[in-house]
């Protein structure tokens, strides 16, 4: 099975000339329409949620959005998806991703893990690592199998909760699927990587088999910015509910919460809501900050206009 390219550009509906600020607006709206947690159609919703967080992780960052760019419009050949030549370290081959290297690499395809094998192969953290050599005089010394990575992506309400997941993997050359049950523990954070021990390359000569490890990525949330074991959300209020104060209904990763605003608000102002975050190593869950900007109205009524008149030359304005 050849690799099958994604469009991330035509995954968020947006032109491939669109801003930082087209593609960041186009995934909150997609992801919260799309969330496993509002949906009717959980299990589609999921998959739909996967998909445009794939394509916001690549397009949300400069480098790796250059770097697929680089791939250029004709990728649709016969055969498959090929890359430009000389393009990057990591080459598809038949679908399959390749680790060790040389003669002595093996194939591995996965499912379940959240990114597509285009993705896995272009801009993920797959590699091999071989502990011992077996060259020259050394043929027959035991030689460890390389350990093989892929990576998964875990969601906040993962993260929060913990959760098992159902991660498929075939080698090539194998029509054989062997599945694991991978738990992903309460509190993993962001490059953390879960093992299962010997199931990576199999070993030469008698030697042990690598291990298996599996990279996290936090995916991305529409309405939260991941610090460590602490989430920033941002909310928009009106200039007089900075003024006099107000109340408002906050998200969290589980809840809604209550947060007072009170008068004299400034923009950019941070309100801390501790413990409504993610757990961290020791457990302890970290906290929410609410990071209050200003909806300014761009169109007024002459009545509005002559009120805010009013309030300029109260404060001299």
């Amino acid at each position: 099975m050849a690799v099958q390219f994604r469009d991330y550009y035509e995954t968020l509906g947006v032109q491939k000339t669109a801003s930082e600020d087209e593609i960041r607006t186009a995934f909150r709206k997609l992801a919260r329409k799309h969330h496993p947690d509002v949906a009717k159609d959980k299990a589609a919703a999921e998959e739909k949620f996967k998909q445009i967080n794939e394509a916001y992780e690549v397009l949300s960052d400069p480098e790796k959005r250059k770097k697929y760019d680089q791939l250029g419009a004709d990728w649709n050949q016969p055969g498959g998806f090929q890359p430009p030549p000389g393009w990057g370290a990591q080459q598809p081959s038949g679908g399959f991703y390749q680790y060790g290297g040389g003669d002595g690499g093996v194939e591995f395809e996965f499912g379940g893990t959240g990114f597509s094998d285009f993705f896995e192969t272009f801009f993920g953290g797959g590699r091999g690592r071989s502990a011992f050599g077996g060259f020259g005089g050394h043929q027959a010394t035991a030689a460890r199998g390389s350990d093989v990575e892929a990576d998964i992506m875990v969601t906040l309400e993962e993260a929060l909760h913990g959760s098992t997941r159902t991660v498929s993997l075939r080698r090539a050359g194998s029509n054989k699927t062997e599945s694991y049950q991978v738990k992903i523990p309460r509190g993993v954070h962001e490059g953390q990587r879960i093992r299962l021990a010997g199931q990576g390359e199999a070993g030469a000569r008698g030697g042990k088999s690598g291990d298996l490890f599996l990279r996290v990525r936090l995916a991305r949330h529409p309405d939260f910015t991941v610090e460590g074991s602490d989430l920033i959300h941002e909310v928009k209020i009106a200039p007089w509910q900075a003024v006099l104060g107000t109340e408002l209904k906050v998200p969290t990763v589980d809840r809604n919460v209550r947060l007072k605003v009170p008068p004299g608000t400034q923009g950019g102002q941070r309100f801390r809501l501790r413990g409504q975050a993610l757990p961290g190593i020791s457990g302890k869950r970290g906290d929410l900050y609410v990071v209050v900007q200003m909806n300014v109205p761009k169109k007024l009524t002459e009545r509005e206009r002559e009120i805010w008149s009013e309030l300029a030359k109260l404060h001299g304005g």
